[in-house]
């Protein structure tokens, strides 16, 4: 049986990472001392669940995690530090922290290290989520053990819910941008400096002012969608965006 670890502190580990194509150790004091931390881990980079919905919501929820008093989201897995990169870029997942655990020390010391050989990816981590204060654990979201890979409590909502039950997670935002386009740059700052995670379609990869046209009323870029509505252009968004995204009132869980 998997071991529920709330009240202890995690396990002392140093990390092989790449840093501006450098090695850099980083240890678990780095990551937790006088820090609240949300910490997800998975089987794998690259795999279907995790590169899909896993990850994604929690790069889209960091920043409301973060307005709740959560000081970084940090995703581990038993991948090297190259794969761990790459993947980060592949996903653009910039809002958290990846953190390799190549040899699988950090998930050992958990007692998540499972065997999924029957599959050629040897020891892997079960997938499970959890909040740690200042090193220790308060709370974890662990997967039932069933076979395959269940995903059904670890998953982004599930945690903020429980740090933050009145939280309001923002609506999926895309906006179609054009090259060279200074109010499409001017939109994205405006996002940026919400907090918001989007999706950039930008004209010219297949997609045309025709399609823009079909889809959101308007042939001119920016346009903004946000939980599937018309928002508009740049000034639209300057609109909405005062209207919609009060000041957050961070909560503090550390002395």
């Amino acid at each position: 049986m998997l071991p529920n670890n709330e009240g202890q502190r995690v396990p002392d580990v140093t990390f092989k990472t790449r840093q501006n194509d450098h090695w850099v150790d980083v240890n678990t004091k780095d990551l937790f001392a006088g820090k609240n931390v949300v910490v997800f881990s998975l089987p794998g980079a690259y795999t279907p669940t995790c590169s899909s919905t896993h990850l994604p919501r929690f790069n889209a929820l960091a920043n409301t995690f973060k307005a709740n008093g959560i000081d970084d989201v940090i995703c581990i897995s038993v991948n090297d530090a190259f794969v761990m990169d790459e993947w980060g870029k592949a996903q653009e997942c910039g809002n958290i922290t990846l953190i390799p655990d190549g040899n699988g020390d950090f998930t050992r010391g958990m007692g998540m290290l499972v065997d999924k050989s029957d599959l050629g990816f040897g020891k892997r981590s079960w997938r499970y989520s959890m909040l740690v204060r200042d090193g220790v654990i308060e709370k974890m979201f662990i997967e039932p053990e069933k076979e395959g890979d269940p995903f059904e409590v670890s998953d982004a909502d599930t945690m903020l819910k429980y740090i933050a039950p009145d939280a309001v997670a923002p609506e999926p935002v895309t906006i179609f941008t054009k090259p060279g386009c200074p109010f499409c740059a001017r939109a994205k700052a405006m996002l940026d400096e919400a907090g918001l995670s989007y999706e950039e379609i930008t004209l010219g990869r297949g997609i045309t002012t025709s399609t823009l046209q079909a889809v959101s009323g308007a042939g001119t870029a920016p346009q903004v969608f946000a939980g599937g509505k018309k928002i508009g252009g740049s000034e639209d968004l300057q609109a909405w965006l005062k209207e919609s995204q009060p000041d957050p009132q961070p909560r503090q869980f550390l002395s």
